[in-house]
């Protein structure tokens, strides 16, 4: 015969009610029935079994797994659908792949040099300089790095942007 069965031993650290010994476990520093030592994801009692604890949630070592140590996917930036393998990140979001793409040409810029234009778009570099380079003020085509280069030189006059070449006859010619 048990005689501390009925015998007060603390509080419970989920329900705090009443302990007493004979239906208790004890875990992480705190009493706890037996019924209330659960996993957080599915309910099963931990009692004597593995358990992990994450941000003061309690895991059986199933969901511990599933929820915690497996990441939910991502979502692509590009199509808003789960990304469930390769992830590119670009721009602080995530993209599958194939959908980070210049919205102009529409090639996709993995590994290749973009940036970003004033509208939050990623572009190719042809393509950024052709919508948002400044324009040449005598042949009004935009003002672009030649094939090859990264940088590009242009003159400016009251405001008014012009390739050097065009400038020179411009100057040539008045």
């Amino acid at each position: 015969m048990n005689t501390n069965a009925g015998l007060y031993i603390g509080s419970c650290g989920r329900c705090r009610e009443a302990v007493h010994a004979g239906s208790a476990c004890q875990a992480l520093g705190k009493l706890f029935h037996s019924a209330c030592f659960t996993c957080t994801e599915c309910g099963r009692g931990l009692t004597g079994e593995p358990f992990y604890l994450v941000s003061g949630r309690i895991y059986c070592d199933k969901d511990f797994l599933r929820s915690v140590v497996q990441p939910t996917p991502e979502v692509c930036g590009g199509c808003g659908l789960s990304i469930p393998d390769t992830v590119l990140q670009a721009r602080g979001r995530s993209y599958h792949p194939s959908c980070f793409r210049c919205p102009t040409c529409r090639r996709a810029l993995e590994g290749l040099p973009f940036t970003v234009g004033p509208d939050g778009q990623p572009y190719c570099l042809r393509d950024y300089h052709r919508r948002w380079a400044a324009r040449c003020a005598a042949c009004l085509e935009p003002i672009c790095p030649l094939q090859g280069s990264k940088e590009t030189t242009r003159i400016v006059i009251s405001d008014r942007s012009y390739h050097v070449e065009c400038y020179d006859r411009q100057v040539n010619h008045v």
